[in-house]
């Protein structure tokens, strides 16, 4: 064989080798694009998760990746963040207060949507409650679950007439249990949350005390930020998943009440109530300074309670809380 003729055979074998080496990266990075399995979580307090269960639409288009979804229920936010933080699921439905001070606390998370601006949190007194305004909570006792936004609006509505957590008796219980409670005449108060709120007004008589939908901070998803780098193309498909869900709620509310009211027990009085009158789901998914706003705002009494280890920790969280990439892909026409 003449040297010419080595030369071209070597030159030959070092293409197939780049080429084949190419071919296994480029399947490496594809497969990383795809998760085997994401795990989504659904909440009676976001509606829009429960349309997307009931549908099967995030199995129909995780299908085409060949990734498996899973559902996880999330009872509340602080539930919900916990199970984030476990890596229990990969998408978490919670308010964004809860979801601002978890990384502000050291948490990994980022908001990367926006599902709802709820009007979910409220304080409930028992059926013939003598208790006819905030000022008269002090020496009292309340139920609340401890991290959500039902909680922070307890903390913010005492502090608007000069109250604060060391004036009352917190009882930390989950929002079913409060609710509960507070039928029960167990507690004087409770934190409440939709639809649970709705629904023992509906049975039992309890009043809506306190109502202030500038302290409720949305309805956001939030995602590590390991996984935001390693499957942000599952992500976008699971934000374009909600945003088939929200016009598809806003076309055709009734049956998304239909869905509400036989996922979470309510009769379809309640449902609607919820869905249509305290829930605002024709709004942006694309997270940012609206949300940061209401952050900013409640951001004094969260430190001044210690739900946020500092103002310097408030600071930096606040700053680096949304990606709205993800959002605005899925969005792009």
């Amino acid at each position: 064989m003449s040297n010419l003729i080595k030369k071209i055979a070597a030159a030959v074998s070092v293409a197939l080798l780049s080429a084949a080496t190419l071919t296994a990266t480029a399947t490496t990075a594809n497969a990383a694009a795809a998760p085997s399995v994401i795990k989504l979580d659904y909440a009676y307090w976001n509606p829009l998760s429960l349309l997307i269960k009931d549908k099967g639409w995030a199995e129909a288009e995780f299908k085409k990746t060949n990734t498996k979804v899973e559902w996880v229920y999330s009872a509340g936010s602080a539930n919900a963040l916990q199970s984030l933080n476990a890596k229990a699921i990969d998408v978490a439905s919670s308010a964004g207060a809860p979801a601002y001070t978890a990384r502000a606390n050291g948490a990994s998370l980022k908001t990367i949507g926006v599902f709802s601006q709820p009007k979910w949190a409220s304080i409930v007194v028992p059926k013939g409650s003598s208790i006819t305004k905030i000022e008269l909570l002090k020496g009292k006792k309340i139920a609340a679950a401890s991290g959500t936004d039902p909680y922070f609006h307890l903390l913010l509505a005492l502090d608007s007439v000069g109250l604060s957590s060391k004036d009352v008796t917190i009882v930390n219980l989950a929002h079913a249990d409060g609710q509960k409670a507070v039928v029960a005449g167990q507690v004087d108060a409770w934190a409440g949350l939709d639809p649970l709120t709705t629904q023992a007004e509906q049975n039992s008589g309890v009043k809506i005390l306190y109502s202030n939908p500038k302290f409720n901070s949305w309805g956001v998803l939030s995602a590590n930020e390991d996984f935001i780098k390693k499957y942000p193309a599952a992500l976008i498909t699971v934000l374009k998943i909600y945003e088939k869900a929200r016009a598809f709620t806003l076309a055709n509310g009734s049956d998304v009440v239909d869905i509400l009211a036989k996922a979470a027990s309510l009769k379809p009085t309640e449902a609607k109530k919820v869905l249509l009158n305290r829930t605002k789901i024709n709004v942006s998914i694309i997270p940012g300074a609206t949300q940061a706003a209401i952050l900013k705002s409640i951001t004094p009494v969260l430190v001044e309670e210690a739900r946020i280890k500092s103002q310097d920790a408030a600071n930096k969280a606040l700053a680096s809380l949304y990606d709205a990439s993800l959002a605005k892909k899925a969005v792009a026409k």
